[in-house]
């Protein structure tokens, strides 16, 4: 079969993170032959998409260590109080009493400040993940799956300002079902805690329930507005405001174990059947029965396979891999996927990367500020620093499970324009560090091969050092473009 470095190379950009330096199959060299296969040939890997790291915790456990974090560090605060409100008393009761003997009754194990270079559990947890993640994407092949990974869980996002448990929801609802059917992830991702309190479905009550007359208290919209308008069917196009009220009824009582009452089981899934409301509910003209969770879950089912939720799936897929604007005709095939298949999203991936327009010439789509921090890696062939690495991401405009709204980070070239020059600080910063193991003219073959254009060759070749050439390598268009 005839070599093919230049689709190679696109196939490495577009569909994954960039050739990695020293790979035997991660190089342009090595998928040249044939790089659509070398893309699909992920999709049949084994457990692809999956971490298995048996010193990550599950996301409950997490909650739970978070929570008992915060709870001793309140505990001790209170604690202290305590002793010098007892200590005041002491003193107004016995004027001549020294501090120093107020002092004496203090007991050692009060409260320290923490050391400079502690971590403290929720960041850890955090940068236990973090890593995870990064080290998925920068040791893979390709990298094809994990874009995808990356992509749902965008798609289905949830705040780690919100809950412990962004890093472990990813590993839980997202990666088992990245390659399966989306009804599959649709179920894990709406009935995990983390997306239950980021969306505050976990105080939701059925104003009709026991819970809500003895309370009076009532529904939360959010989760039920987003997964129509989000996850599912797109916005504006098949339900009405009744249907997100009637929603938001079908789903109450989808709540959260609370840490503070449940030692071993704070933080996991239940459905609380005080605050469901009863009764039957129609959604988008269909009556549901009044069958406690199963209702929830027979929505979810048919909003699945519904075709606006085919076409939704398909423009986001096309705009984030091809083109802010991609090509009709793309939409269509993965539409036409899509739905065929079920929502299987292996089907759809091999759809994405044999369609004739996802391999168009042109390169329109801008890297994000992760995407392309792992690129940099793989251009190296290092790693690093992952709390640096985490850092800079959030510096360049996109904190790694921080998205500022439900609808996750934008996948449109004008939310990462004003950022670009942020990343020529980066660079410099990350060539400083290692340009001087490189030779940065070689570089460029392994990294960019036939992308690379004759402008920048010459600026890499021209650069006064080998900082200054790495710099410009990897913040050249050709670089941050897939």
């Amino acid at each position: 079969m005839a070599l093919d470095p230049r689709k190679a190379a696109l196939a490495l950009h577009r569909f994954g993170f960039g050739p990695k330096l020293g790979s035997t199959s991660g190089s342009i060299a090595a998928i040249a032959s044939d790089p659509q296969g070398a893309v699909l040939a992920e999709l049949e890997a084994p457990k692809a998409g999956q971490i298995v790291n048996p010193n990550l915790p599950t996301s409950a456990a997490e909650a739970r260590t978070v929570f008992d974090f915060f709870y001793a560090r309140q505990a001790q605060m209170a604690l202290e109080r305590r002793r010098r409100e007892a200590a005041q008393a002491a003193a107004a009761e016995n004027p001549g009493a020294t501090n120093a003997m107020a002092m004496e009754d203090k007991p050692a194990e009060a409260a320290q400040p923490a050391q400079p270079n502690q971590v403290l559990p929720p960041r850890k947890i955090f940068l236990d993940e973090a890593g995870a993640r990064i080290r998925a994407a920068a040791n893979a092949d390709i990298g094809f799956v994990e874009r995808l990974v990356w992509f749902w869980s965008n798609h289905f996002c949830v705040s780690a300002d919100d809950t412990a448990m962004a890093g472990a929801y990813e590993r839980e609802a997202i990666r088992p079902h990245v390659l399966g059917r989306f009804a599959d992830m649709l179920q894990a991702a709406e009935g995990h805690p983390a997306m239950l309190e980021y969306l505050d479905n976990a105080q939701s009550i059925g104003p009709s329930s026991d819970e809500g007359i003895v309370r009076n208290r009532g529904l939360n919209e959010n989760l039920a507005r987003e997964i129509l308008e989000l996850h599912t069917v797109g916005v504006r196009t098949v339900y009405t405001q009744a249907d997100v009220t009637n929603f938001a009824k079908v789903i109450t009582g989808w709540t959260v174990l609370p840490a503070r009452d449940n030692p071993e089981h704070g933080g996991e899934f239940v459905f609380n059947s005080r605050m469901h409301e009863p009764g039957d509910q129609t959604l988008i003209g269909k009556t549901y029965p009044g069958d406690g969770v199963q209702q929830g879950r027979s929505v979810l089912a048919d909003l699945a396979r519904h075709p606006a939720t085919a076409r939704h799936i398909a423009t986001k897929l096309a705009r984030h891999f091809i083109a802010d604007e991609p090509p009709s005709a793309l939409i269509d095939r993965l539409t036409f996927r899509f739905f065929e298949s079920e929502g299987d999203l292996k089907e759809v991936a091999k759809a994405l990367v044999t369609a004739p327009e996802a391999w168009a010439a042109e390169r329109a789509k801008i890297k994000r500020p992760g995407e392309w921090l792992v690129a940099t890696r793989r251009a190296i062939g290092r790693l690093g620093n992952i709390p640096a690495m985490a850092n800079q991401q959030a510096q360049l405009g996109e904190p790694l499970w921080r998205p500022a709204a439900p609808k996750g980070f934008s996948d449109d070239n004008a939310a990462w324009l004003g950022g670009l020059k942020l990343r020529l600080q980066a660079a410099n910063a990350f060539a400083q560090a290692v340009a001087g193991d490189f030779e940065p003219r070689e570089l460029v073959d392994v990294t960019l091969g036939p992308l690379a254009t004759e402008e920048t060759r010459l600026a890499v070749a021209r650069a006064e050092s080998k900082v200054q050439a790495l710099t410009l390598m990897l913040v050249a268009p050709e670089f941050q473009r897939r």
